[in-house]
């Protein structure tokens, strides 16, 4: 009753404030998996998404006063799709993972969304995970290994010296942890996009994969903010 409570507030228009409020809440609220039956329905769904700037509208994120917002709708739809098969059958319903990468591309280019592209890939790195027609959807109609491979590319500021070679630069300093941790759960979204790639068969495929691992291999020369995060970018 608590979660459907909130989520009805949620629902109406009401102050950022209150929004972030209660969408901490049912953060909380949705790491428990008896919380989560009665609520996880297309209609709750679709109210998260809707939160999350998850549509198929191409305006830029502007309203820097909404990104709190987006980012807690969208580590509430982590922990949801995480704790429940209904809201994994509910994704490929709800077509989220397509939504997630309409709006990893607004993410490009833009100042201070880091904390909502560190969460867009970690929810698609969980459908790909949890969902194999999700992951296959994203590999073959969403063309996600190019869109995971640009977010590596972004979160490493990648330069390059020629087609297929990163520059290397030894002076540069570490990445922040929030870059670290965006190449960290694009990493885990690729290789479960990836996984059953055995056999490339076009020529786009096969510059997809040799520019992402060139990608791959600037990576493993980079370092993060501690000996720890170091270690598991690479």
């Amino acid at each position: 009753k608590l979660c459907e409570g909130i989520l009805n507030i949620l629902e109406k228009d009401t102050k950022t404030s209150c929004q972030v409020a209660c969408l901490e809440a049912l953060r909380i609220l949705s790491r428990d998996k008896k919380v989560l039956v009665p609520v996880t329905t297309k209609r709750n769904m679709q109210i998260l998404m809707r939160l999350a700037k998850l549509d198929n509208v191409e305006d830029p994120l502007e309203r820097v006063s909404e990104f709190p917002v987006i980012v807690e709708a969208l580590k509430c739809l982590c922990n949801i799709v995480f704790n429940s098969s209904v809201a994994q059958k509910l994704s490929l319903e709800l077509n989220l993972a397509a939504m997630l990468c309409n709006l990893l591309q607004k993410c490009k280019d833009q100042q201070c969304v880091g904390d909502i592209k560190c969460f867009d890939l970690r929810l698609l790195f969980l459908l790909s995970l949890l969902h194999t027609d999700i992951r296959s959807q994203l590999r073959q109609e969403l063309q996600g290994v190019q869109v995971l491979t640009q977010a590596l590319e972004s979160s490493l500021s990648v330069r390059w010296t020629e087609e297929y070679k990163a520059a290397e630069d030894r002076d540069r300093p570490p990445l922040s942890l929030q870059e670290t941790d965006c190449a960290i759960e694009a990493l885990k979204a690729l290789f479960n996009v990836t996984l059953d790639s055995w056999n490339v068969h076009s020529k786009n495929e096969s510059h997809q994969f040799r520019y992402m691992a060139a990608i791959l291999r600037h990576c493993l020369l980079t370092t993060g903010p501690t000996e720890d995060k170091t270690e598991e970018l690479h």
